[in-house]
């Protein structure tokens, strides 16, 4: 299988898919696109996506995946990262969910603003602490969900630790204080030490 991988590495979404794909040994050619600077804007990548955003795998013979649950959902098919048991399935996908309706737009967000924009919470006001405040509920109910558990979902890691680990173990970095979660802290060690694991700054 010939993949393409566009991605903007300190992106939580395109390091989800970079995990899975190190995760399943699948071998892939990294595109790094500059967000920052406008690289998702231009003619010839609206034409692979049309909604400009990163990441963007584009698969060999059949043409491109946008959305990063869509793309690790397409990677992971068939493999002990999606489990084949129903109810496990829909659990996998209620944290997957969690992590881009609720996470996301909380840590992502404020992360993406104060590191990649430069942006300082006195510029940005309310939307910071509204922003804040929900990533801020988002980990609270994530170290809930972690308390006395190893993975998220069954006995080994899957789709919804990697969709949850990408923005987690950088939320320092968006302001919060990770040493206040610790099971949160727990597991990330845990993922940490997977033979597959590698930084979010690694292509």
């Amino acid at each position: 299988m010939s993949l393409v991988l566009y991605d903007y590495l300190p992106s939580g979404n395109g390091y989800k898919c970079r995990l899975v794909l190190k995760a399943l040994g699948m071998p892939y050619r990294l595109v790094q696109m500059n967000i920052v600077a406008g690289a998702s804007r231009t003619p010839e990548f609206l034409a692979i996506n049309p909604n400009g955003k990163i990441p963007v795998l584009v698969v060999a013979g059949r043409g491109p995946i946008a959305e990063s649950h869509a793309i690790i959902s397409y990677l992971a098919e068939g493999s002990a990262l999606m489990p084949s048991d129903p109810y496990e399935r829909a659990l996998v996908w209620q944290w997957m969910c969690f992590e881009q309706y609720q996470l996301e737009p909380g840590v992502a967000t404020v992360r993406f603003w104060l590191q990649s924009l430069k942006k300082t919470p006195a510029e940005l006001g309310e939307r910071y602490q509204e922003r804040f405040q929900r990533g801020a509920d988002a980990l609270a109910v994530l170290e809930r969900g972690l308390a006395g558990r190893r993975w998220l979902v069954g006995i080994t890691p899957t789709l919804a630790d990697i969709s949850l680990f990408a923005y987690t173990h950088v939320a320092d970095a968006a302001g919060y204080r990770l040493a206040d979660f610790p099971a949160i802290s727990a597991w990330i060690a845990g993922f940490k030490a997977l033979p597959w694991y590698a930084p979010i700054t690694e292509p």
